[in-house]
């Protein structure tokens, strides 16, 4: 039995095309199905993780709460809540907020190339954090993120840079339609 973990390959619109190891699709910068979540607090403050030392890219790097690959026949939320209580040690209501398609190279050969679904859920307690997956958490306000990765870029994973700029974009358009 093979027990790597499988990607839904994708097209662009989202259609599901086939599956694949996630390390071989990563290889070949396949497009794939992801997903990342954003936690808020009442504070309206993010928070972040920042992830363990001994992952296979982007390690000691801070990223938003959680994010990870769905499984065959698993939709978006049912993958976001299962990644964040595996992560985070907690569960907390998701939506679907949008979706977007990014590439991102890594020095060691893989790339990402991902239709992400953005997830965004509401909490107000501090995680439980799974040691195998995070090293450390913090909540954060949008500004002094913004900030900080404007003065510390690389203190952050590629894939939170971009998802993040995403963010702030849908964030601002839809700011401005309900004005």
């Amino acid at each position: 039995m093979n027990t790597e973990e499988q990607v839904i390959l994708v097209n662009v619109n989202d259609v599901q095309i086939g599956l694949m190891p996630k390390i071989e699709a990563h290889k070949k910068a396949l497009l794939h199905r992801a997903f990342s979540v954003f936690v808020f607090n009442t504070k309206n403050e993010l928070l972040l993780q920042k992830r363990a030392a001994h992952k296979y890219h982007s390690p000691n790097e801070w990223t938003n709460t959680c994010c990870s690959h769905q499984r065959n026949n698993e939709s978006n939320l049912e993958a976001g809540k299962r990644r964040l209580q595996e992560e985070m040690g907690f569960s907390c209501t998701l939506k679907e907020s949008f979706s977007f398609i990014y590439k991102a190279p890594f020095d060691n050969g893989l790339t990402e190339h991902e239709l992400d679904h953005v997830l965004i859920g509401y909490y107000n307690e501090d995680p439980i954090i799974n040691r195998d997956e995070v090293d450390d958490f913090c909540w954060m306000s949008i500004p002094n993120i913004e900030m900080d990765i404007k003065t510390n870029p690389n203190k952050y994973t590629v894939w939170f840079k971009i998802i993040f700029k995403e963010y702030l974009s849908v964030l601002h358009h839809k700011t401005s339609i309900t004005k």
